[in-house]
């Protein structure tokens, strides 16, 4: 399930995530948030006739993950990426200030409009940064809702991302050390659907 919260030119997409690293097959899980560029289109049809809306380019994502097997709400391996090249993000940023309060970082993040540690804001016009940055704390409440710690089981898990199957099926098809996956966690997203 993802919850969009879609303005005028920006739409902030927040859910539940699941991942496993291609390096070390570790298992992450969390509130993934997402700012993305509302790509503008042509106007179809009537004036009645419903639009086409798409959240399509990211400019910023947060990731506050835990790692499978840490305690519930220790943000392990709570990230960020600052900007994106096309579709891909940027390397992973830790920052400590993220690790040890993550959802007042969070806010400070949409307060800010991600000009925090020196960054740039996130290039967006006078009245949707207004608009996006009332609604920081709204944001953070839905980040909160899908935090690591609202899924205890491979199931319950599962249930909230099922549809980020065939992007784990990919994942475990790239590991450098499949031997040591929790193939028990995993099997939910290795069943064909």
């Amino acid at each position: 399930m993802q919850h969009i919260i879609a303005l005028s030119r920006t739409a902030v997409i927040v859910r539940h995530w699941f991942e496993v690293s291609l390096i070390d097959s570790a298992m992450e899980h969390g509130a993934r948030i997402e700012v993305r560029e509302l790509a503008a289109g042509p106007h179809r049809g009537s004036e009645s006739a419903a639009q086409v809306v798409a959240a399509d380019r990211p400019l910023w994502r947060a990731d506050l993950f835990d790692r499978h097997g840490d305690p519930p709400g220790t943000f392990g391996s709570a990230h960020f990426h600052p900007h994106f090249r096309g579709n891909e993000p940027c390397p992973r940023v830790f920052d400590p200030d993220l690790a040890a309060s993550p959802w007042d970082w969070l806010g400070a993040q949409f307060t800010a409009l991600g000009a925090t540690g020196g960054r740039d804001s996130w290039p967006l016009g006078a009245a949707e940064a207004a608009e996006l940055s009332s609604r920081s704390d709204k944001i953070v409440a839905l980040a909160r809702q899908v935090g690591p710690d609202r899924c205890g089981s491979a199931a319950e898990c599962f249930a909230l991302t099922r549809d980020a199957q065939p992007v784990v099926q990919l994942m475990l098809g790239s590991l450098r050390r499949p031997d040591l996956l929790d193939t028990g966690w995993v099997a939910p997203w290795q069943t064909a659907q």
